[in-house]
């Protein structure tokens, strides 16, 4: 009898776990580049009553009997994120950038260059660096781009044919003879120019963007940011394609948070978890009634 309050016991633990996901969810609803995540429950722990068998076809034999058994309550299996693009938000800076598509800017701790990690390469948790999927930038005393939490954001320097080259690297908004731009401007393409004090357009690198082939195995950092797990797969570095997506300039990527589909899963969560109170409510009873039989 006590096994139906041990299982609704589960039962409250894990809905207590999807509704600290659904909460998160919500609270993160107008978080730039959030990605909303599910908790998925699993049945667990399983006593066979009565062992299945097959069926025995010659003379006097029985037939097949299918195994008896029964469960002892639910545990929290998985929880996964979802990893599709947020809609658009106009902000009309063009210094705020968010790719349309599924790459990762890379940003992180001051390194010139990543040793031997070139455009088509790949990154590893080994090389110190972090994902973000939100680009708000702005430049530092020494004329580095950097985000809003002050991390590097890398790119590449460029041939005369716009193409990537050379080593990984944070990306220094300087004009060739020395000074400040008066103005930055960011391509589609990841390209970034300047604009001289003289009205002379100067292309100062190409912001490079992380393709990843798992990123479900990604792992949530503090921030925005995104640690490569070691399911992550290949994290490669290039320029934008049709597969990683545009950088639009003036955008920031909104919360993919379903608001409507999180209250409708908050009230079924409520609705469940207010039916395992009423379990061990029931069980109790019949307990209280086991306890007066001898009254």
């Amino acid at each position: 009898m006590v096994r139906s309050m041990f299982a609704a016991i589960s039962g409250l633990k894990s809905h207590q776990t999807r509704m600290d996901v659904i909460g998160n969810n919500i609270a993160n609803v107008n978080t730039w580049g959030y990605k909303s995540q599910s908790a998925n429950f699993t049945d667990t722990l399983y006593q066979t009553m009565k062992n299945g068998k097959g069926g025995d076809a010659t003379a006097g034999g029985m037939g097949g009997v299918n195994a008896s058994q029964l469960g002892f309550g639910v545990d929290v299996g998985s929880i996964t994120m979802n990893h599709t693009v947020g809609s658009r938000s106009l902000t009309g800076r063009a210094n705020e950038l968010m790719i349309d598509g599924p790459a990762y800017f890379v940003v992180g701790p001051f390194q010139n260059p990543v040793g031997g990690v070139t455009a088509g390469g790949e990154i590893t948790s080994a090389n110190g660096l972090k994902l973000s999927r939100v680009g708000i930038l702005t430049q530092d005393d020494n004329g580095y781009l950097i985000d809003d939490a002050g991390n590097y954001v890398y790119g590449f320097a460029l041939d005369q044919d716009g193409n990537p080259t050379g080593e990984l690297k944070p990306l220094q908004c300087v004009p060739k003879g020395g000074g400040k731009f008066s103005s930055i401007s960011f391509g589609q393409d990841g390209t970034v120019r300047g604009v001289t004090t003289d009205s002379k357009t100067e292309v100062i690198g190409m912001i490079a963007v992380a393709n990843v082939s798992n990123p479900a195995g990604l792992e949530k950092s503090e921030g925005y940011y995104y640690d490569i797990g070691e399911n992550a797969g290949d994290v490669v570095v290039m320029k934008t394609t049709e597969i990683t997506g545009p950088i639009l300039s003036g955008y920031l990527e909104m919360s993919n948070t379903n608001l409507a589909e999180e209250m409708a899963n908050m009230i079924i969560t409520q609705r469940g978890y207010q039916a395992n109170t009423k379990m061990i409510t029931v069980t109790d009873q019949m307990l209280e009634e086991l306890v007066n039989m001898k009254r």
